[in-house]
């Protein structure tokens, strides 16, 4: 439950994530002052529409100005309003990270579609959005951001030892902690693609929104060969920090494309583990235990391939009494918070920003609000 807060030192913030699943919009309630965790909220969630997805799907890719975009971000800002007004009575400020279209770092830059100033109107409340342009114009990957937040989540369940978050969204990402060292210490990056190119396959193939279960990939048989032109990919020869588009392993994805459904979906997830097992390579020292978040969890087949990869205990957040539906969601509200505060959103060894960085825009509403 939350606690009241003491003027501004502790605020009440409403995080949203929609992520690059592409399944719906996530959004979650949290207490904190920006460093320390007081309380969880409530929390919600939105589904896309198919309609909705379809469009988004469309401008996948593209960026400000380009063909569907306006059409992508209309969505984005419809179905985020519809869902933070469950929520917003009692919030302080909100997070909004939008939803990724296209991310090129040392390029274009970072595209999420939706806009901030529109949200804060029809709340009227503060606003914190556009969370990664800060970070990708000092020279980092813009990602992954949710560090600062697992941060805090290793305070706040008292780890002692190093530790790994796992998130398997759409891509995989990865913060390893000591909590015996500060934040600046942390190191996190993207592993691969997670659950985007299963999804895309048993929607092509079979109109389904993902593979539920694993069942479909439990049924297939792994093709090695696949795996091993998969792990020979530049990426992970890399060092990190670094990031991933959603759309940079579609080789991946034309790779299984004469494969059964079944080895197909066996396939693709073992490439997600691999990308994981591949990633432990790069931490400073062996995690005592994995916390995975994300849809992916829910996923035993792709558990057990992570398990078998890593050698420690590798289990979904529930363990450790956290929310794995809702933790990227309270990611950004606890960001909005460090935003609004002039703290650091990211450092270093999280994107690769030349000094620790406070990103985020944040928009104020022309009324005023109980």
């Amino acid at each position: 439950m939350l606690k009241k807060a003491k003027g501004q030192a502790r605020m009440r913030a409403l995080g949203a994530m929609s992520g690059t699943s592409l399944d719906g919009v996530d959004a979650a309630v949290i207490e904190t002052d920006g460093e320390e965790i007081f309380g969880f909220g409530p929390s919600a969630y939105r589904e896309y529409s198919g309609p909705e997805q379809a469009a988004i799907r469309a401008a996948l890719g593209r960026w400000p100005g380009e063909a569907g975009v306006a059409e992508a971000a209309e969505v984005v800002e419809t179905a985020h309003g519809v869902l933070l007004e469950e929520l917003i009575d009692g919030v302080d400020i909100v997070g909004f990270h939008g939803q990724t279209l296209a991310h090129d770092p040392g390029g274009r830059g970072t595209h999420q579609a939706g806009d901030g100033r529109v949200l804060a109107e029809a709340l009227g409340r503060p606003l914190v959005w556009d969370f990664r342009s800060s970070d990708v114009d000092m020279g980092g990957q813009g990602a992954p951001l949710a560090p600062a937040y697992h941060w805090a989540l290793a305070r706040w369940i008292k780890a002692e030892n190093p530790l790994v978050f796992l998130n398997l969204g759409g891509v995989g990402n990865v913060t390893w902690i000591d909590p015996a060292r500060g934040p600046e210490a942390m190191l996190a990056f993207d592993t691969g693609p997670a659950n985007a190119p299963v999804n895309d396959l048993v929607a092509t193939r079979l109109g389904l929104a993902f593979d539920e279960g694993g069942l479909l990939a439990a049924k297939g048989v792994v093709d090695e060969a696949v795996l091993q032109r998969f792990a020979a990919h530049p990426y992970f020869f890399k060092l990190p920090p670094k990031s991933l588009d959603r759309g940079d392993f579609h080789a991946l994805s034309q790779e299984v494309a004469g494969l059964s459904d079944a080895d197909a979906a066996a396939t693709l997830t073992a490439a997600a583990a691999l990308g994981v097992a591949l990633g432990q390579e790069h931490f400073p020292a062996p995690a005592e235990r994995v916390l995975v978040t994300g849809g992916g969890r829910k996923n035993p087949v792709l558990m057990r391939m992570i398990a078998e990869g890593l050698g420690c205990p590798v289990m979904p957040v529930e363990e450790v009494g956290l929310d794995g539906d809702m933790l990227e969601a309270q990611a950004f509200g606890y960001l909005a918070v460090r935003v609004a505060k002039g703290l650091a959103t990211s450092w270093p060894g999280t994107t690769g920003v030349r000094a620790a960085v406070g990103g985020g825009v944040v928009s104020e509403p022309s009324g005023s609000f109980a």
